[in-house]
């Protein structure tokens, strides 16, 4: 694969390193952005649906004991990420929207369109998996809801999605203040829930099924089964970067990543083994979903599921707009830098990216109308997108690898070098063994995806009138079609299935 130097950006990646440094006094003015704003931003972030749902999500293929290793591993490997985004931030700070840049930095274009292409996909199926999911849990206040997958909570999903979409159009380019907002209201019924499960939780229970019932098979194979579930609730760390530039103390990026991180990462475990000593794993395994509102019921009645169900709608309703936003965006940069087709980079009177959000809320509503077709339910749509997410973790993870060995921003700098190579190594390993514990169902269901992309590639290039792929590219292109190829033959046979 070739590698490039990142020209197309106009600024050699040298320039700017050591970012690090506190910003002036003039520039901070222009910066609000402090320790306690930051934090609120990386936890809300991160904090959307997926923690509401963890109890059933993770007892659905492991018991206690792999769950606890699960977290282990996972907390390693995002704690490595995080580092990997907050260092690129620092020694890098003229490539913009990290996720992408980063990729095309060190593979050239059709990585770095890949990565862009495969982040977008998975925030797009994502938001489909949190329109599942808040209808889902409206079901506990009007039954007629149901699964949140039958026609009159998709018909409502499509509104409320269109009433987002409405808001962005209208000139709402940032989610920053709302999540402000939403993360506090969030966290009270999250810390309530910890609580209440403490003081119901019986040693007995939790130990019963410590290492999972022999159907789920060996520990290695149930630590392979939460690795997705896991990944899915960490997905937004990789977002502080993107607020570096408002922050008065550049620094605090990196402060408010880690704290956040901490945050997060104590709240999930809580949630999911705290649950299984108060519900053993079968029965939390058969829970619906919002599963916490059914571990909360067991431990403190009826009124705990409700107030569940009243932080989930809270919690999606304030990531759901950031991420509608986030998608759009990650089709807008590459467009405006002529990797994506140059209709993507309009943008209207109220300087909205207009054509990027129509296209990414027409295709959520698109899969919103498959799910109900296909009968998804909301772990099926989070381990695509989390699946589809996969890839632009691991090019991140190896340019910070390329970086590091290479010295790009350091300056001389040995110590800083040495560290930041090995994080860097951890990661790249771990985004490795999640595309192996993702395994085949999802990583073809990927490709079919993926594939796409080449199209729209081919149709930017040839605006730009350039060549289309060089030769690793060519190679790269023909293994992504092949299986793109065998995913859609194993579908129409039923081989293959969301």
């Amino acid at each position: 694969m070739s590698i490039v130097n990142p020209s197309w950006r106009g600024v050699p990646v040298d320039q700017g390193a050591g970012g690090g440094a506190k910003a002036p006094a003039a520039a901070a003015e222009k910066r609000p952005l402090r320790l306690a704003a930051l934090s609120a931003l990386v936890i809300g972030s991160m904090i959307g649906s997926g923690i509401f749902s963890l109890p059933q999500n993770m007892a659905a293929g492991a018991g206690a004991g792999a769950i606890l290793l699960g977290w282990l591993i996972t907390g390693a490997g995002m704690l490595a990420l995080a580092f990997v985004y907050q260092t690129l931030a620092t020694r890098q700070p003229a490539l913009d929207n990290g996720v992408y840049a980063y990729a095309r930095a060190s593979g050239g274009d059709l990585v770095g369109f890949s990565s862009a292409w495969g982040y977008w996909i998975s925030a797009w199926i994502g938001n489909a998996g949190y329109l599942v999911i808040f209808f889902s849990a409206l079901a506990t206040f009007f039954p007629q809801f149901g699964e949140g997958n039958n026609v009159l909570a998709i018909t409502c999903a499509s509104a409320l999605l269109w009433a987002l979409h409405g808001l962005t159009l209208a000139g709402v380019r940032s989610a920053a203040f709302a999540n402000m907002l939403t993360t506090l209201a969030k966290l009270v019924p999250l810390v309530m829930f910890v609580a209440l499960a403490v003081a119901a939780f019986q040693v007995d229970t939790f130990t019963a099924g410590m290492w999972g019932a022999p159907a789920l098979g060996s520990v290695f194979d149930q630590v392979k089964s939460t690795m997705l579930v896991t990944v899915w609730v960490f997905i937004g760390i990789e977002g502080a970067s993107v607020y570096s530039a408002r922050a008065a103390n550049r620094a605090d990026v990196g402060r408010a990543t880690l704290i956040g991180f901490g945050v997060v990462l104590a709240l999930l475990m809580a949630v999911s083994l705290l649950s299984l000593g108060v519900m053993g794993q079968a029965d939390l395994a058969g829970l619906k979903n919002p599963s916490m509102a059914g571990v909360l019921e067991k431990a403190a009645g009826p009124w705990g599921a409700k107030l569940v169900s009243i932080g989930l709608l809270v919690s999606v309703g304030g990531a759901l707009l950031a991420w509608i936003l986030l998608a759009a965006e990650t089709l807008f940069t590459p467009a405006r830098e002529h990797l994506m087709p140059q209709a993507l980079a309009r943008e209207n009177a109220s300087a909205s990216p207009s054509a990027a959000l129509w296209v990414t809320n027409g295709l959520t509503q698109v899969f919103l109308l498959m799910t109900l077709w296909a009968n998804a339910t909301y772990l099926a749509l989070i381990l695509l997108a989390t699946s589809m997410i996969l890839v632009p973790y691991l090019f991140t993870g190896l340019h910070a690898l390329r970086s590091a060995w290479q010295g790009t921003g350091y300056n001389g700098e040995t110590r800083g070098r040495t560290r930041d190579l090995l994080i860097a190594a951890f990661a790249s390993v771990y985004c490795v063994w999640l595309l192996y514990a993702a395994g085949p169902k999802y990583l073809l269901l990927s490709a079919l995806l993926y594939a796409p992309g080449l199209a729209v590639f081919a149709w930017a290039r040839r605006e730009q009138k350039q060549r289309l792929f060089n030769a690793a590219e060519w190679g790269v292109a023909a293994v992504l079609v092949a299986a793109a190829g065998v995913a859609a033959y194993m579908l129409s046979t039923g081989d293959l299935k969301l």
